[in-house]
């Protein structure tokens, strides 16, 4: 009888919701590693991405509560939904603290870092499209393969910057700041890839 009830699948928009806005948080943490002399309208924006990313979390979260037949399980929902603005909240709380430890100017890991951010965002936006159409998810497989990738990198990335800044500054204080916020970056990183382990585990489960 079950199997006559339509499932609703207005939960892929707000996947694809939530995806959109990690993509612009992680676009506009470039930005600021890259046009630092407008760093202050760009980190606007990811506060701005962050009110966004709760507001889909929440109503993701209420529609669970008054749906009946959901397209996946419901605890993979929310932990996906959960994790995407994980992501978000890093580059939120690394994007602050170059404003609240007054950072003169980006170092090139920064760059470098927030350039694997967005690499990794974009391909989660292609890998939770990829959910409305479990019965071929060869490209969805090969964009979480990608994410994997760019997480490894990410931390080669961030070792060598932390080596780096420790083996050459002078001023420990500098090397505090500058190290939380490496470490805040990474963590999004890293958030792209939980990203990628759940999306893989419901493949697992639903083909």
């Amino acid at each position: 009888m079950f199997n006559l009830i339509p499932r609703d699948m207005g939960f892929f928009n707000l996947f694809d919701e939530a995806a959109a806005v990690v993509l612009r948080t992680a676009e506009a943490y470039a930005q600021v590693a890259r046009n630092y002399h407008q760093k202050d309208q760009w980190i606007a924006r990811i506060r701005q991405c962050e009110h966004d990313g709760d507001d889909i979390t929440h109503r993701t979260l209420g529609k669970l509560d008054q749906t009946f037949l959901t397209p996946f399980d419901r605890e993979d929902i929310q932990a996906l939904m959960m994790r995407m603005d994980d992501v978000i909240d890093e580059i939120d709380a690394a994007s602050k603290r170059l404003t609240l430890y007054l950072i003169d100017e980006p170092t090139d890991w920064l760059v470098k870092q927030t350039d694997v951010l967005v690499r990794a965002a974009q391909q989660i936006g292609q890998a939770v499209t990829g959910l409305r159409n479990l019965k071929h998810p060869h490209q969805t497989q090969k964009c979480l393969v990608e994410i994997h990738k760019l997480e490894n990198e990410g931390d080669e990335n961030n070792h060598a910057a932390v080596a780096e800044l420790l083996n050459r500054s002078a001023d420990p204080i500098l090397v505090m700041k500058w190290k939380e916020i490496y470490d805040m970056t990474e963590r999004a990183i890293d958030g792209c890839e939980d990203v990628a382990n759940i999306i893989e585990a419901i493949i697992i489960k639903n083909t």
